[in-house]
């Protein structure tokens, strides 16, 4: 075992749980919607801050529009058709049956999560510090995806112990998507690792403009919802700037 994938595993692993105590926290105490569309907000300026300021700029400097304008177009397309399936599913639903399993909000943020292990796994090896950055933004992201989870689970009248596991479940795939990523993908060519980047950035991108800001906005928005997003980008534009 490798220094740096060992490293990679232990920074996979701040993501991991803390999208268990996302969901455990609203298990046990129900945040109210102002609470968790800050934190929504927040999550959403710290990955918009990440990708501005250190996964696209990397991208971009080896000046490879085929692969980027690739591996962009295929995640957006992934993403539209993830959305698509899920909708497909709910309008084919006679209701929003009780005691099930939401698997219309479950099943895309699988596959987010998913593509979120993968760019970090393969982050470490853009850079230690993309890498490091992009590990705490994830952290922000899938502590509020916990939370969101675990409060659609509670709708749905679902166990807390039943919740808590989902909950773990889905934060797994996350954790074997970034073993994945530091195995089997760190081999491949810095063009196929072109692709990877772009397809994830576009994938992270659907996720905060089209998911995470689009609950936040459930909420009625204060100067304190939007001050919290632009918190989280100025945040890590200057943990980027200094580090």
């Amino acid at each position: 075992m490798t220094p740096l994938f060992t490293k990679i595993i232990l920074f996979a692993l701040i993501p991991f749980g803390m999208m268990i105590i996302g969901g455990f926290i609203a298990v046990v105490k129900t945040p109210s919607g102002n609470i968790r569309s800050l934190i929504l907000h927040f999550a959403a300026g710290v990955v918009f801050s990440v990708l501005g300021v250190e996964l696209l700029p990397d991208v971009m400097r080896e000046h490879t529009p085929f692969q980027i304008i690739a591996g962009f177009i295929a995640g957006f397309i992934l993403m539209i058709l993830v959305r698509k399936f899920t909708e497909g599913k709910a309008k084919n639903s006679a209701d929003n049956e009780e005691k099930k399993l939401p698997f219309t909000l479950l099943i895309p943020v699988a596959v987010d999560i998913f593509i979120d292990g993968l760019l970090l796994g393969i982050g470490f090896f853009a850079g230690n510090k993309e890498g490091i950055l992009l590990a705490i933004a994830l952290s922000f992201e899938l502590f509020s995806l916990g939370i969101a989870a675990s409060i659609e689970l509670q709708y749905r009248h679902i166990s807390k112990t039943k919740s808590i596991m989902t909950v773990v479940c889905v934060a797994l795939v996350f954790f074997a998507s970034a073993v994945l990523g530091a195995t089997l993908l760190h081999n491949l060519a810095q063009s196929a690792l072109e692709v990877m980047l772009s397809f994830g950035i576009a994938a992270l991108l659907f996720l905060v403009t089209e998911e995470l800001l689009t609950e936040a906005h459930e909420e009625e928005e204060t100067v304190w919802h939007t001050s919290a997003f632009f918190t989280g980008f100025l945040l890590f534009l200057l943990l980027g700037t200094f580090s």
